[in-house]
């Protein structure tokens, strides 16, 4: 089911996931980065792209129940 729902997801679902997981490993790495190298700015930075990408990442469960919702009423 998994595969087949990717392969008819809605193009907003895929940008959701995708760009929720890139926010989230930028935000990691630049925490990583700001606490290895001393940089409390750059760690404290980093944090709303994390914050977002969980947002981001919401919004894709919503779209996708949603969609779900959508496809058994027919």
């Amino acid at each position: 089911m998994l595969k087949e729902f990717w392969e008819s997801a809605p193009t907003s679902y895929k940008v959701l996931v995708f760009g929720a997981m890139g926010l989230i490993a930028v935000g990691i790495i630049l925490n990583l980065i700001g606490n290895i190298s001393g940089n409390q700015g750059l760690a404290t930075a980093s944090l709303p792209l994390i914050g977002l990408g969980l947002l981001l990442h919401i919004a894709g469960i919503v779209v996708r129940g949603q969609t779900i919702r959508k496809n058994l009423r027919k």
